[in-house]
């Protein structure tokens, strides 16, 4: 009876977690995005934090989230933002694309994917793994600031700016989203396209 009871406790300790990741401040906040010149971004303009950075939930063990993309050091949503990181965004493409082969409902993969075209100016690419990506979580604000980033890269401001402010009235008070409205009022206000 007993190990019943802690079994359960853990389920439902490790369901209340789980439960959080699809809130803005769960698994795609961590992914909110930076100003573009944050060389630490794991996506497009995006994020302060990697998936490492979250512990397991209360009462269980590390080896139970083996079975989850990106817990492993080497399987490849892991490997993409290693390689994104560091500004390899032909492999880190790569990485990505093989994850949602794998992995197709992983919005965290098309997120990955879609920043990694960005940045190999594949804009009708990204486009669609942005589809890809809010087709599984919707429009959140991880996914509507990388999109803005996305215009400002191809200089459309105007796009971007939509994009940007509807990801600030979703969260008012996220910085990423606010760095990106700057970078996008001084990259218009010279003329310069974002690189």
């Amino acid at each position: 009876m007993r190990m019943w009871l802690s079994r359960t406790a853990v389920l439902a300790l490790a369901g209340l977690w789980l439960a959080g990741c699809s809130a803005s401040h769960g698994l795609f906040a961590k992914t909110a995005g930076a100003n573009a010149a944050d060389p630490n971004a794991p996506f497009a303009a995006n994020a302060s934090a990697t998936a490492g950075d979250v512990p397991p939930p209360l009462g269980v063990p590390a080896e139970a989230e083996k079975g989850l993309l990106g817990a492993d050091p080497n399987d490849d949503l892991s490997l993409g933002r290693k390689q994104y990181l560091a500004h390899n965004y032909g492999l880190a493409e790569r990485h990505f694309r093989k994850a949602v082969e794998l992995h197709p409902d992983d919005a965290e993969a098309w997120l990955g994917l879609a920043a990694s075209y960005d940045r190999l100016r594949r804009f009708d690419l990204a486009d669609r793994a942005y589809k890809q990506a809010i087709g599984i979580v919707g429009p959140t604000v991880a996914i509507l600031n990388n999109q803005g980033f996305s215009y400002m890269l191809r200089g459309d401001y105007r796009r971007a700016r939509a994009k940007l402010r509807e990801a600030q009235r979703k969260e008012p008070g996220n910085k990423y989203v606010a760095n990106n409205l700057r970078l996008l009022e001084e990259s218009a206000r010279k003329g310069k396209g974002i690189k």
